[in-house]
């Protein structure tokens, strides 16, 4: 298990609360920061995608993701649904960054409007299944994001495939992710809290949320 340097170990744990990863009732009606920044660092990157792909006429690789059209509802809107509904822990939305960065290592794969939808609810539900003591079915889930049980079923066992069943992640690499998301808040001064009911930065972000809060988290994930 991978430790954080000393002068990051601060900055890993202020940023892990600040993201509110450490909120202890699921489901609360504020929703946790981390969904405002999450939905923030996917919308630029499914923007900045979709232009690389536009102007640099660059093949993508089509996967069981991609929708034939872009859902109405936003991104920010669908996390606050999964997370309202699903009652997961919001850790789980840096775990699915992670899985969504695993599987979009693949070439020609890229997240755009037409799969970062179902990358999201797909990776956010296994990252329960992971690190949860409790979650629902596939055909709970299914309702939640939206599509029907067997898509939900095919997506699940698509990304684990794909990334190789690699579900562990150490506190080193969590504690990046969350530096890199509380830095989005910096870049865009995106505001908070919350009151609502190929990423391209991202493709090798894992080679660039006294024990801290996020390492006593990894922890116990490397644990199970």
């Amino acid at each position: 298990m991978g430790n954080l340097p000393p002068d990051n170990e601060e900055l890993c744990t202020e940023a892990f609360i600040s993201l509110g990863l450490s909120m202890s009732e699921k489901g609360a009606n504020d929703f946790p920061r981390v969904l405002l920044l999450l939905s923030s660092f996917l919308d630029r990157a499914v923007q900045n995608n979709e232009k690389l792909l536009d102007i640099k006429k660059v093949k993508e690789s089509l996967t069981v993701f991609h929708g034939l059209k872009a859902p109405n509802l936003g991104i920010q809107r669908y996390m606050e649904r999964i997370y309202k509904y699903s009652k997961c822990s919001p850790s789980c939305f840096v775990l699915g960054l992670v899985y969504m960065d695993r599987y979009l290592q693949q070439p020609g794969v890229y997240v755009t409007a037409l799969n970062v939808h179902r990358l999201l609810i797909t990776s956010v539900v296994i990252a329960a299944k992971f690190i949860d003591d409790a979650f629902y079915n596939n055909a709970y889930y299914a309702k939640v994001g939206g599509i029907s049980t067997r898509e939900m079923n095919r997506l699940e066992l698509d990304l684990l495939f794909c990334i190789d069943f690699r579900l562990k992640v150490d506190v080193t690499t969590f504690g990046k992710y969350c530096l890199q998301l509380e830095k989005e808040a910096t870049i865009y001064q995106v505001e908070w809290p919350i009151k609502a009911c190929g990423l391209v930065e991202i493709k090798h972000f894992e080679d660039t949320k006294c024990h801290s809060v996020a390492q006593r988290h990894a922890e116990a994930v490397e644990g199970l």
